[in-house]
């Protein structure tokens, strides 16, 4: 049998040329078959999805001898929910079908629609095909090698947040039974009676009694590699879209520069399954490429990561010493003359003992990724009515038999963007009862029911389960901070202008992103008065470098007086 994931062609009047172009290039790695009309097309996608075989792609030119292009790629998300979808233009349809392919889009027909080649070497073409190959590969794909595997006893709950960071941080991974042949080299490795879990990274350290963090620190190098006594130009805290993009441009400037990240680099972004309204990336691109391109784009320019540890605590340097302040990590201290918080926020806790005792065993908090392959022809719940829950909801349809998305609020529209809400709407495995919470929960090895009340009848319902994603209303990350860093009554750090009168200097406010004490900035989510998207936290990010170097030059005049 041929184990090649399957992308299935429907093509008329270019039949040859498309067909040619897709065997040129992905022969190798994909099983290219072709149809010659819709009905035909539907019949080998029900045997190929009958036999077991992974559908990666569907294409279909617009118009074919019995249908349309378009209601092929309609009907065929019963069959195969989880394949990208293409729409193939040929010469001259372009312009007279950008409207339907856009409302295509809007409807989920499509996830994009290309020209087909006129000639040799469209590689617009094919970026636009292996990005979408590239997302199916890592969403819904096994690994075909793995860069990170685990040995653990089924049902361990440290498992599945230990999976999350790893495919957050856009690493294949694999879980392995004590007993799995595959596992005994790591076994010996270890040593005699090894604590499980263990982790082998791709440097082939193998990880005992593991954790998030520890894999983490041992993924991008410890804290204990810090030089001592060296003070960087910036350190920012937290490796969001806010800090990452501070992180880029502070780098590309020439300032030395560490970002601490106690998670995954991406922050919540980064469990994002696909972004869609991110300024550059018209095909959408996932949280998780989004944060790994950045993360290798500041570490180019030198731009030096530490994860695995939270700081905790922010102190002002020696006064026999030039001006600058102290960031403290368990084990460890950063000097810095300029501080940028990107710490984002968290997702609230349900506190519901019955659900909050599955974690790791059907219910997550934040990222659906992980869990969705395993959530195949299941039924499974989404608590929270933002972007990043829309987005969990419409990726866990592609597996899951149905979604349920419990919303707080009277609709979706108070807090979702607008694209999102067609996306939900046009997707039918997807229910949305707003007004409506979780009260209680359970199963036996793992989550199997939830109890939900309408909170406006009061009248509860015990539903069936198999999986629950928790996105709550996010909190800041801000007890660790010093009194002396102001914030609102929600814990949000105030900035500029919305910084007590009484705190500014000689009456004059900080500046726009500088919080109450000089030289540290505050940008993203944990900023008061932030967008909460990410493009603005990218934006507010890149925007704190000219604070920067103006704190820097204010920093270096003193010295000069001195």
């Amino acid at each position: 049998m041929d184990a090649r994931p399957v992308i299935l062609l429907a093509t008329d009047d270019a039949a040859d040329s498309i067909e040619r172009e897709f065997r040129a290039r992905y022969d190798r790695d994909y099983r290219i078959e072709v149809a010659p009309d819709a009905a035909s097309a539907l019949t080998l996608l029900a045997e190929l999805v009958a036999a077991g075989s992974p559908i990666a792609m569907l294409g279909a030119e617009r118009h074919l001898p019995d249908s349309t292009g378009l209601e092929l790629l309609h009907e065929s998300q019963r069959l195969a929910p989880a394949a990208r979808r293409v729409a193939l233009l040929v010469t001259g349809e372009y312009a007279g079908a950008i409207d339907e392919m856009r409302r295509a889009i809007l409807r989920r027909d499509i996830d994009t629609f290309v020209g087909v080649p006129r000639g040799k070497r469209d590689e617009e073409f094919h970026i636009a095909l292996t990005e979408l190959l590239s997302e199916w590969g890592w969403s819904v794909a096994g690994p075909v090698v793995s860069s990170a595997d685990i040995v653990a006893e089924p049902g361990d709950r440290r498992v599945g947040a230990i999976r999350d960071l790893l495919d957050r941080l856009g690493m294949p991974n694999r879980t392995l039974a004590p007993d799995d042949p595959e596992a005994l080299g790591m076994l010996e490795l270890a040593g005699p009676d090894p604590v499980l879990p263990l982790v082998r990274s791709f440097t082939g350290q193998v990880l005992q009694d593991a954790t998030p963090a520890m894999v983490s620190e041992a993924m991008y190098g410890g804290f204990d590699a810090i030089p001592d006594g060296e003070v960087a130009d910036v350190v920012v805290v937290g490796a969001g879209p806010a800090g990452l993009a501070a992180a880029v441009y502070a780098a590309s400037e020439g300032l030395s520069t560490i970002v601490l990240e106690r998670d995954a680099i991406g922050g919540q972004a980064g469990s994002s399954s696909m972004i869609r309204n991110y300024l550059g990336f018209p095909r959408g691109i996932s949280g998780m490429r989004l944060a790994q391109r950045s993360r290798i784009q500041a570490g180019r320019f030198g731009a030096r990561f530490y994860t695995g540890r939270s700081a905790v605590r922010i102190e002002r340097g020696p006064e026999h010493e030039p001006e600058h302040h102290h960031v403290l990590v368990d084990g460890a201290q950063i000097c810095a003359r300029t501080v940028v918080l990107a710490t984002g926020v968290q997702y609230r806790r349900l506190d519901v003992d019955g659900v909050d005792e599955h974690v790791g065993n059907g219910v997550t908090y934040g990222s659906a990724t992980t869990m969705a392959r395993e959530m195949q022809d299941r039924d499974v719940f989404v608590v929270g009515a933002g972007n990043s829950a829309g987005q969990a909801a419409v990726h866990l349809a592609k597996f899951a038999r149905s979604v349920t998305m419990l919303v707080r609020r009277g609709s979706l529209a108070e807090t979702m963007s607008d694209y999102l809400i067609r996306e939900i709407a046009a997707t039918p495995a997807v229910d949305v009862r707003c007004r409506t919470v979780v009260v209680d929960g359970g199963g036996a090895a793992r989550l199997e029911h939830l109890t939900v009340e309408d909170l406006d009848t009061g009248e509860r319902e015990t539903l069936p389960a198999d999986g629950l994603v928790c996105m709550l209303g996010a909190e800041p990350s801000c007890d660790w901070l010093p009194d002396d860093i102001a914030r609102d009554d929600h814990g949000f750090v105030v900035t500029g202008r919305d910084v007590p009168r009484e705190a500014w200097i000689d009456d004059v406010p900080p500046a726009s992103l500088e919080t109450t004490v000089r030289g540290i900035f505050a940008v993203g989510d944990v900023r008061a008065g932030s967008m909460k998207r990410v493009a603005s936290a990218a934006g507010e990010g890149a925007s704190a470098l000219p604070l920067v170097h103006a704190e820097l030059a204010r920093l270096r005049a003193l010295q000069l007086r001195a």
